[in-house]
């Protein structure tokens, strides 16, 4: 059964808005409730214990705690379209070593990202169609490996980073599962 998209709700008779409790974001916080029935505070702070940052794709199909072995509270996850190490990954990043205490960057591209059949072109017509051009970069590429090594580049020579000798790089596989390490030099 598919989940109907989020539409905009009625206001009431006195003015507030009206739940209908069919939409995801309805069914979200229902979730959340039965969460929270069985919810106890793990009594940690918001400094992994691992003091890893892992950075990766948004893509729905990678569950990266699952996939790296990690529990609530092993880590911070950061992602974004891609994983590409972008200046809010950078932002993120910094505030995870300088604030938070990690000291390790796990940097995780995927195969069938959607990136490597984007160009710039995606900018262009979403000005054309927007009448606003975005203030940010697409970011796509064609090689995944070579994409990996830019964004270790981006965090090993950042100098808000005071953390980089252990920033590794990795491809995850959507059909297997499995990590293949991307060797920073080539």
């Amino acid at each position: 059964m598919s989940i109907p998209a989020s539409q905009p709700l009625p206001p009431s008779a006195d003015g507030a808005t009206v739940r209908t409790g069919d939409t995801v974001t309805d069914s979200l916080v229902e979730a959340n409730k039965r969460y929270a029935a069985d919810f106890r505070d793990p009594g940690m702070d918001a400094r992994p214990v691992r003091k890893v940052a892992v950075v990766s794709c948004m893509d729905a199909r990678i569950d990266l705690h699952a996939a790296l072995g990690l529990e609530l509270g092993d880590c911070h996850t950061i992602r974004n379209a891609g994983g590409v190490v972008t200046d809010d990954i950078i932002r993120s990043l910094t505030i995870s070593q300088r604030a938070l205490g990690t000291r390790s960057v796990v940097l995780i591209h995927h195969t069938g990202c959607g990136l490597l059949s984007l160009t710039e072109d995606f900018r262009h017509d979403l000005a054309a169609e927007v009448g606003q051009r975005p203030t940010w970069a697409v970011e796509a590429f064609k090689d995944l490996d070579e994409d990996v090594r830019q964004s270790m580049q981006r965090v090993r020579t950042s100098p808000f980073l005071p953390h980089t000798d252990d920033v590794r790089g990795f491809v995850f596989d959507v059909t297997t599962g499995l990590l293949r390490e991307i060797d920073p030099q080539r």
